[in-house]
């Protein structure tokens, strides 16, 4: 055997070894301890025990969109839709209180507002979304203290909470629907439900208006079947043809103002307002001019920035909708991705999938599921697969989606949060 040959051989054999050092030495950050995050952070824990995993997070109890509006609906409380990161610690996962201020991603450092400077091999931007302000005139985040959006839970929703609860008997109330993309596109329309439901029980001469930026929506004809099947009269909906984009709001006075220069008046105000990808990744360098962040099908790895993935919904993910099961599945992806680059494996073949329920009322379900991969660099959803509801589902039908929707809210919440 000849010296070249013995070197290669050796050098062959002493790769896992090396390989497992590399990984071993290895400092993971992720940003944002939601759906995405806080599924990426547990799962690359899994997939790599070897590899140092830092979850980023300000918040030391994480409030969920999904399943707020039923809290809105007063079908929930508040603790319900809490969650801590006990669980995330107890897995190995080292969790930091702290906000992420700025990106080097040269020097790959995270700087923290606590002080601290986190070096980083590879870094999981999950940053959620931040509102547009001003995008609608007169809408900056001090009009959302009287007009809220509730697009984040948390302060925000207790407060709209409280608006609807002083809300006289036959008032109404007034949300402002943005165009897409924005989170969790079915989320306006299950809300406007939810508010009903809460009328109905409390304020039954009320209405609820929506003024939307669109001709049309996720899941519409199952929802216009089932708020009429529910509440009658009690919601309209205004599309954009039909004058329904809200081009000025004035939230001292609880009025809109729309394109065609209508103006509605409101008792309880809610504005949801366009959107972006949240602060930290526009400081990454990740985002393009939409303000979203452009990621690779195969492995959500930045388009733009190499070693710096992103997930959830500040990304540009479609076909998939940006909503709290999608991140699960991206944040899952990611973390094998990101396994298999430190171990010197190969990436295993990413799959995504998604299913958006939303409750209309008690015992009343909808559905829409997709499943989706990635060919010739795009995410592509296979012809016939996924679906919706069917539209004329008898009452057992609906009742079974509405539980099937609390079994997923504590089926993802165990997965990522609460074991």
């Amino acid at each position: 055997m000849s010296c070249t040959r013995r070197t290669v051989l050796a050098s062959a054999l002493a790769l896992p070894a090396f390989v497992h050092a590399r990984a071993g030495a290895a400092h993971v950050v992720v940003v944002g301890g939601g759906f995405g995050g806080a599924t990426a952070a547990r799962y690359l824990r899994q997939r790599a025990p070897d590899v140092r995993v830092t979850l980023i997070e300000p918040a030391q109890r994480f409030y969920t969109c999904p399943f707020s509006n039923l809290y809105l609906a007063g079908l929930r409380t508040w603790d319900s839709i809490g969650h801590g990161y006990a669980g995330l610690r107890a897995a190995g996962v080292e969790v930091v209180h702290a906000r992420a201020e700025d990106v080097d991603a040269a020097a790959r450092t995270l700087r923290l507002s606590n002080g601290q400077t986190l070096r980083w091999d590879r870094l999981v931007l999950s940053p959620g979304v931040d509102m547009r302000w001003n995008a609608l005139e007169g809408y900056d985040a001090a009009a959302a203290e009287k007009a809220p959006h509730a697009w984040k839970a948390g302060p925000q929703t207790l407060l709209l909470r409280r608006q609807l609860e002083a809300m006289p008997d036959g008032g109404r109330f007034v949300m402002v629907i943005p165009d897409n993309p924005f989170r969790c596109p079915p989320g306006p329309y299950e809300r406007a439900a939810m508010v009903a439901h809460y009328l109905q029980q409390h304020k039954p001469r009320s209405k609820v208006l929506l003024l939307d930026a669109k001709d049309s929506f996720s899941k519409q004809a199952l929802f216009q079947q089932g708020w009429k099947a529910l509440y009658g009269d009690m919601i309209e909906w205004v599309k954009q043809s039909d004058d329904g984009q809200v081009m000025r709001v004035d939230a001292e006075k609880l009025e809109v103002e729309t394109a065609f220069g209508t103006r509605h008046q409101a008792d309880v105000l809610n504005v949801i307002p366009p959107q972006k990808a949240g602060f930290i990744a526009e400081r990454a360098g990740v985002t393009d001019g939409s303000g979203w962040v452009p990621v690779k099908a195969e492995s959500f790895e930045s388009r733009q920035v190499a070693g710096i993935y992103a997930v959830g919904d500040a990304t540009i993910a479609a076909p998939m909708p940006k909503s709290g099961f999608a991140a699960n599945t991206q944040g899952k992806v990611v973390a094998a991705a990101i396994a298999a680059d430190l171990l010197g494996r190969a990436a295993p073949t990413a799959a995504y999938a998604n299913t958006c329920y939303s409750l209309i009322g008690p015992g009343y379900g909808i559905s829409v599921a997709g499943v989706y991969r990635a060919e010739g660099g795009k995410l592509i959803e296979p012809t016939g697969s996924g679906g919706v509801s069917p539209l004329d589902g008898h009452a057992g039908y609906r009742a079974a989606e509405a539980r099937y929707g609390e079994a997923w809210y504590a089926a993802i919440s165990a997965d990522i949060w609460d074991r």
